[in-house]
């Protein structure tokens, strides 16, 4: 397949009239448009407006797909414990299928070819069969919880290490390498040390395993973290083995000067996610500070109940624009800055080879995109139009792996009339067990 458009190779690299080229699962070339096009005349060709790398979603839940708008202001654990977590230990297999399809589905449509999933305590099965099915490319693992849960999601520390064992042997580095494992305790404040240690035992013994967990996101949080360990968060973390370049850490939003020279130490990934944070109150999280100490930061959206879409434009120019208001400084997080951190920071948050950027040799996971819009005009610079102006409804085209999902803006690979409305059918369900 050959496409044709504006490419943003990578956040430094732009060719105005530009060429892709897709052999296979990936990219065989990428140049001027006259050049490639005489060079394979008989290719598939599609033109798209703008053509970008597929954006990471570093730090999503498509299992709480079916959350969105359930808890809407209300304070962080409040929002968890009284609200999300029910939801989850309430799903049936069947409806975590629903969740997880109408998750992945809007990451398709909006321009996410991967994500990191912290899915829940039951059911992951569904999970990683919908991602399979629907050919987005994933890091994605079950919760675990042993303290602190409410009925339904409480486990045996013994019981749920051997799940995600279970499990690491099934799916981990399936589908052709494009599903991926990690391993995922919920967060400090719900897992045991044995728990923690233990999911760093799992780590070790599998090649290419990672950790995924979130931390520091919430001040209430952490004094809870200190209450029962003595430890501030990411010090905790650190001492039963949960930091490394093989750990990915969502939110970090309150991190002492100390505990941000642990992260860039060990080389652990910081996954932000300033929607989420915002309408949680959760507060600002020191990105600026975090990419200047060598940190690798990526973006995530977290999930539905929390930021009420899965967008990843949204969050390009949120996370811009916080920092800029926080800092008080209009040069903080520049646009080609975020979309790296959208790309190939992701990529390597989730531990993904060759993702991230359009260069030959790398995976094909390729968006394209519309500028025929009023917002788009006129258009002097594609990354300010990316980070500042773009949405996800203007992505027309997505591409994982060498494999279509959608053109043209259909999806292609699954009934998206049929996905919604399961889902809607199943919220009906929820709403009347929650009582919301």
């Amino acid at each position: 397949m050959l496409l044709t458009g504006t490419v943003l190779a990578d956040s430094t690299t732009v060719l105005e009239d530009g060429a892709v080229v897709v052999s296979g699962r990936t990219i065989e070339a990428v140049g001027p448009r006259t050049d490639l096009v005489d060079r394979y005349p008989d290719h598939d060709r599609r033109a798209y407006d703008l053509l970008a790398p597929g954006l990471v979603g570093a730090h999503v839940h498509s299992v709480q797909s079916l959350g969105r708008g359930i808890a809407d202001d209300t304070e962080l654990l409040d929002w968890l414990f009284d609200y999300v977590l029910p939801m989850e230990a309430s799903l049936s297999a069947e409806e975590m299928r629903v969740a997880a399809e109408l998750g992945y589905l809007e990451l398709v449509e909006t321009g996410t070819t991967t994500c990191i999933d912290h899915l829940s305590v039951a059911h992951s099965e569904e999970a990683f069969e919908a991602a399979t099915d629907l050919g987005i490319r994933a890091r994605m693992g079950k919760v675990l919880m042993d303290k602190r849960a409410p009925e339904g999601l409480l486990e045996d520390t013994d019981d749920a290490l051997a799940d995600s064992e279970r499990l690491v042997r099934r799916y981990h580095d399936t589908a052709d390498g494009r599903i991926r494992y990690a391993v995922t305790p919920r967060f400090a404040v719900s897992c045991t040390e044995a728990c923690l240690r233990g999911a760093r035992d799992i780590a070790d013994r599998h090649d290419g395993v990672r950790i995924h967990t979130h931390a520091s996101e919430n001040r209430d949080e952490i004094a809870q973290v200190e209450a029962d360990t003595g430890r501030r968060n990411v010090h905790w973390l650190d001492e039963v083995g949960l930091t490394g370049e093989d750990v990915v850490l969502a939110h970090c939003v309150w991190t002492s000067e100390a505990e941000r020279e642990v992260l860039a130490e060990t080389g652990t990934h910081v996954t932000h996610c300033p929607s989420s944070n915002m309408k949680l109150a959760s507060g600002v999280a020191p990105v600026v500070d975090y990419l200047d100490q060598g940190i690798n930061v990526a973006l995530g959206n977290d999930g539905p109940p929390c930021n009420n879409t899965l967008d990843p434009f949204t969050e390009m120019r949120q996370a811009s624009l916080l920092q800029k208001v926080d800092r008080l400084d209009s040069r903080a997080a520049p646009a080609r800055t975020v979309f790296e951190m959208a790309t190939r920071n992701g990529a390597r948050a989730a531990g993904f080879e060759r993702v991230g950027a359009l260069r030959p040799g790398w995976r094909a996971d390729v968006i394209g995109l519309t500028t025929d819009l009023t917002r788009a005009t006129p258009l002097y610079d594609p990354f300010s139009h990316l980070v500042f102006a773009a949405r996800g409804d203007d992505v027309r085209f997505t591409m994982v792996d060498g494999r279509v999902l959608q053109d043209r803006g259909e999806v292609v690979v699954a009934d998206a009339d049929a996905i919604r409305a399961r889902a809607r059918d199943v919220a009906d369900s929820l709403a009347d067990r929650l009582g919301v």
